[in-house]
């Protein structure tokens, strides 16, 4: 029996803490999470008292603010064990049960409850057999019900070891039921010991029937398992007995569909061996298995490559460069290589396929140039970008041991083109990188060698593949980024910058229709002129290629289409005199690269991978010591030609009529403007004397004049590269002068006969006559020193 307590406890007002979906039973230690407003003052109450609380569980759990009418009206005596503040005001706390207690009254409900309650004591129980008996066959269960329940662990039992009283074994318990509230409260609302624990063994006896039936059903789900997989193998041998029997032939099973297609896609031996095994393993495997789908996916993937599949040449010359000729203007060079292919190859048959890299600045049409040789040709067009591509794999394919494996993108592309003789393109092939997952560069050395490619052998097709007669084209912007082994196995074709009257021809051409076409428009109600593409490519455009003309003629017609929107009568014409209401004022100078002669300033030409352009070089003198310093993140091959050409004018200072100790009195100062972008090379050499010779005698030099070449400490000029860059560079700025190395004559024939008309080439062989055609004044010599028959014979070898 249960008696109200008279102690300490009894009779007192105490702090109530509502629970949501908790009880705390007497002797159990619990820690609780308060966020309410309410029970944090109970809990605050409490802490400045004695540490005890009430604790009573609300009926409803989904009630953020319960009146005494939502609580249970037996709840439990608990002391505050321990509190901790949490972030975003919740509070910690942790318990422990003292003793059931009956809410008699509340004795108000803000800022929280207040109740006066009425512990129940309970008697000691005798330990009578019938006693012992239950005791022990709750404990029992409950170590049954751990055993078989995934919920909890063994560690459970330990809070049992030593509880010798029935009320408390029967609470201990109760707390670690995975049962119902209601039926918790049920048992704690239980005064008397004998009855609570008879309560809690029911429950631990319904809890060991459901976890067998749970286990029944598990059991049955497994056999129905194994009874599907029994079935499958007797449909299999059901399906074997009646092919032998001749019933099956009208139903051809998936494994028929691959043998007979292994059997027409003519595969090589090798490969049909490799497959055919695959499928006789296909076969043994149950339909639904992991690996039953990696097997399939592989057979798929071999039977859909086209191993014998391949689309005929047109060997048309004339027709393939009329193609080429209506698709580009000009690259005069890589048509003539496509004509010399198609020649070749109607003339041999078993010619492999050619394998051509074509490297120019951004712009110049080097990926529309790969798919018109594709339409010239009539092949297939794959195009596979490499610009970033770090992983071996993405060329070779995964090993099919990887989940998600697949052919790599040479195999891949084959496979979208449907034929082994495709145009294959592989753009960017200077943008290609590395890290610990292999060098891609390393893996296309076999895809592109003409003598291996046709075993190419990816990881996850694992047989050769014949990739002799595909067409590769690589296209880069400079071929210093591509390894040197690599870039040998490619025939490298360069496609200079576009002259200003091709860039004409290209705008008049192609682009305008094209982009008057995108925006919807008539060429009858949108005129853009000759005189005006040109006035694009002079003051709005510097470029290599014709990208950014393309992108102004886009602005036009955006432009022309809102007018003709708004009056659909009307008819738009771009002229000279009123381009800047498309585009806005002009972006750049065109005419001389300097508007007059200065001293110490002299203009280089360079050659970057956007195509060529202007270096100007200035020169600064200062009182000093010596120094010669050098600004503008100049490389050290650059550097190296400053002072290559200080120590030369220092050298021949008394033959200019310089002080020969100039160096000792004052400083020099280089500089090459536009200092954030970096610089390198030789072929700055003659600027630098030049500016420096400006700088040290006050004679200006010519503004209309570039120049370009290396020097050695001698005063002789050697050859450069990347002239026709540099040459149209001059021609775009209006340079009218352009001095050249005697050794680059040769490479005057790639220049168009338009820029030669409309400049002057001067070839030299040493500084002197460099110094001679740049100056604006005559150039000085002292102590009666004249030029050599070479010098004076200079104006002999220019080229108008």
């Amino acid at each position: 029996m249960a008696k109200e307590g008279k102690g300490n406890l009894s009779g007192r007002a105490y702090p109530l803490l509502p629970l949501r979906g908790v009880l705390v039973f007497p002797h159990i230690v619990v820690p609780l999470e308060v966020g309410r407003d309410k029970s944090i003052s109970a809990l605050d109450e409490a802490m400045q008292k004695d540490r005890i609380l009430v604790l009573a569980t609300q009926k409803e759990s989904k009630q953020d603010d319960p009146s005494p009418e939502d609580l249970f009206d037996m709840g439990t005596l608990v002391q505050i064990k321990q509190v901790v503040k949490l972030p975003g005001g919740t509070v910690k706390v942790v318990v422990e049960g003292l003793e059931r207690a009956r809410i008699e009254e509340y004795l108000q409900s803000e800022p929280h409850f207040c109740v006066r309650v009425r512990p129940l004591l309970e008697d000691e129980l005798p330990q009578t057999q019938e006693v012992e008996a239950l005791m022990r066959s709750v404990v029992n269960r409950f170590e049954q019900y751990v055993r078989m329940s995934k919920k909890h662990q063994a560690e459970a039992l330990v809070g049992l070891v030593g509880i010798d009283n029935p009320g408390r074994l029967a609470d201990t318990i109760a707390s670690q039921l995975p049962i119902r509230l209601e039926e918790k409260q049920e048992i704690l609302s239980l005064g008397e010991p004998f009855r609570r624990l008879e309560k809690v063994n029911n429950i631990l006896h319904r809890e060991m029937e459901l976890l067998e039936l749970e286990k029944r059903i598990n059991n049955r789900v497994r056999k129905q398992i194994e009874k599907s997989q029994r079935e499958y193998f007797l449909r299999e041998q059901m399906k074997a007995i009646q092919n032998e029997l001749g019933d099956g032939e009208d139903q051809v099973s998936e494994i028929d569909e691959y043998r007979e297609k292994i059997k027409q896609c003519g595969m090589p031996e090798e490969a049909a061996q490799k497959a055919m095994r695959e499928v006789d393993r296909l076969q043994k495997m149950p339909t639904m298995s992991a690996e039953a789908v990696v097997v399939r996916t592989y057979l798929d993937w071999m039977v859909s490559l086209p191993w014998q599949v391949e689309t005929e040449d047109h060997l048309d010359i004339e027709r393939a460069e009329t193609i080429l000729d209506e698709d580009h203007y000009g690259l005069t060079k890589v048509k003539e290589r496509i004509s010399e292919y198609l020649a070749v190859r109607k003339l041999a048959k078993n010619m492999k396929g050619p394998i051509l890299c074509l490297v120019g600045p951004p712009g110049v049409g080097k990926t529309s140039l790969a798919k018109s040789i594709a339409r010239a040709l009539e092949r297939r067009f794959v195009r596979v970008s490499l610009g970033g591509m770090r992983d071996e794999a993405e060329i070779r394919g995964h090993r099919r041991t990887y989940v998600g494996a697949l052919p790599g993108r040479i195999i891949q592309g084959i496979r979208q083109a449907g034929s082994r003789n495709p145009v294959f393109l592989l753009d960017e092939i200077d943008k290609l990188t590395s890290d610990f997952r292999g060098d891609p560069a390393a893996a296309l050395l076999e895809v592109l060698d003409p003598e291996q490619n046709h075993n190419f052998s990816d990881h996850y097709i694992e047989t050769p593949f014949d990739l002799s007669n595909v067409m590769f084209i690589t296209t880069a912007n400079s071929h210093y980024n591509i390894p040197r082994p690599l870039l040998d196995r490619m025939e490298v074709i360069h496609i200079s910058s576009y002259t200003e009257e091709e860039k004409v021809e290209i705008g008049k051409r192609h682009l305008v229709p094209k982009q008057l076409q995108a925006h919807g428009l008539q060429a009858q109600r949108v005129r853009i002129s000759e005189k005006t593409i040109r006035e694009i490519v002079r003051r709005y455009t510097r470029e290599a290629g014709v990208r950014n003309l393309e992108r102004e003629l886009a602005a036009i017609c955006r432009k022309a289409a809102r007018e003709i929107a708004s009056n659909p009568e009307q008819t738009v014409r771009a002229t000279v005199q009123n381009l800047p209401r498309f585009l806005g004022v002009p972006r750049y100078r065109y005419g001389l690269a300097e508007k007059e002669s200065e001293v110490g300033v002299a203009t280089g030409l360079s050659w970057t991978e956007n195509g060529g352009d202007l270096l100007p070089i200035e020169v600064s003198l200062m009182k000093g010591s010596g120094k010669l310093i050098l600004t503008g993140k100049l490389g050290e091959v650059m550097q190296e030609s400053a002072q290559a050409s200080l120590s030369y004018i220092r050298s021949r200072a008394t033959r200019f009529g310089i002080d020969e100790e100039f160096y000792e009195k004052m400083d020099i100062h280089v500089h090459v403007p536009e200092g954030a972008i970096p610089k390198d090379g030789p072929s700055a050499g003659i600027t630098m004397v030049t500016a420096i010779f400006s700088a040290l005698t006050n004679r200006p030099v010519r503004h209309d004049v570039a120049m370009t070449g290396e020097v050695t400490l001698r005063g002789r000029i050697l050859p450069i590269g990347g002239l026709k860059e540099k040459v149209l560079a001059a021609h775009r700025a209006g340079i009218q002068v352009v001095i050249l190395p005697e050794e680059n004559h040769k490479d005057l024939e790639d220049i168009p006969n338009s820029v030669k008309r409309r400049l002057q080439f001067v070839l030299v062989n040493n500084i002197d006559e460099v110094l001679e055609n740049a100056l604006a004044e005559p150039l000085p010599f002292a102590h009666g020193f004249h030029p050599t028959a070479s010098q004076t014979s200079v104006t002999e070898r220019m080229i108008s």
